[in-house]
């Protein structure tokens, strides 16, 4: 197994396992052309529950025409029990197209991946920055449409707002870690860590910027009026993070 550039922490031995269990009959539909498989995302960062999210994993092909994907499609493993396997399969000329366009993405790949069969096809990459405050004040902006719109058609219905908050948790996680890239700064291992920092750097409130991580990844199981309260709160808080992206410098 080799190790990427930076790797925030080793996963744990029933990750791995499942993972290569997963993969070996996934390698053998893809025969020749497979080319390299990663572990990458939240399974990389302290404070991973395989019990609650999923190890995406990264399996690059050098092609994926429709005989490839018949080929794996019928080999893909049963996903029954934790840890579950949430795959993305690319080609290197679709990543290599798709750099300016996913750069968020690509750079929290490029950032934490662990390479676990293969040869490392991401150590040369290089992903386009110019732009980067935009897409993130993009994404940003697009999900707050989201949650507002979420919150008029379910304010009656708390646990529906739990539901959305807990989607929401690890695609903000991951834009709160760019941001702290784009502003030079290396992002902490842990995720609550990344939230506080960015709410520290923009002077927001920490506990609502966090509200969707609690949800997901506390463990407890909320009331209905705390699901409410928490939902409240994280809206006012993603809305004053768009608004000071909106001004920020970039360096």
């Amino acid at each position: 197994m080799s190790t990427p550039s930076v790797m925030r922490i080793e996963p744990s031995h029933a990750v791995l396992t499942a993972t290569r269990r997963w993969l070996e009959p996934v390698r053998a539909a893809l025969g020749p052309e497979f080319l390299a498989a990663y572990v990458t995302g939240s399974a990389l960062n302290q404070g991973f529950d395989e019990r609650r999210s999923r190890v995406n994993v990264l399996v690059v092909s050098r092609s994926l025409n429709l005989d490839v994907l018949d080929a794996v499609r019928q080999k893909l493993p049963e996903d029954r029990k934790p840890p579950h396997v949430h795959p993305l399969f690319v080609t290197p000329r679709q990543i290599e197209k798709s750099l300016d366009v996913f750069p968020i993405e690509w750079i929290d790949i490029q950032e934490s991946h662990l390479l676990i069969e293969g040869q490392d096809v991401l150590g040369g990459i290089e992903v386009p920055r110019g732009n980067l405050r935009l897409q993130l004040e993009h994404d940003l902006r697009a999900r707050l449409v989201a949650l507002r719109q979420a919150y008029l058609a379910n304010a009656k219905h708390p646990q529906e707002l739990g539901a959305v908050l807990h989607a929401a948790a690890s695609g903000f996680a991951t834009l709160c870690r760019t941001l702290l890239r784009l502003r030079g700064e290396s992002p902490p291992a842990n995720t609550p860590k990344v939230i506080e920092r960015v709410a520290d750097v923009f002077g927001l409130d920490a506990e609502g910027l966090l509200a969707a991580h609690l949800v997901r990844y506390g463990g407890h199981h909320h009331k209905r009026h705390e699901l409410l309260g928490f939902y409240r709160r994280f809206l006012v808080e993603v809305e004053r993070l768009a608004n000071a992206i909106d001004e920020m410098r970039v360096p």
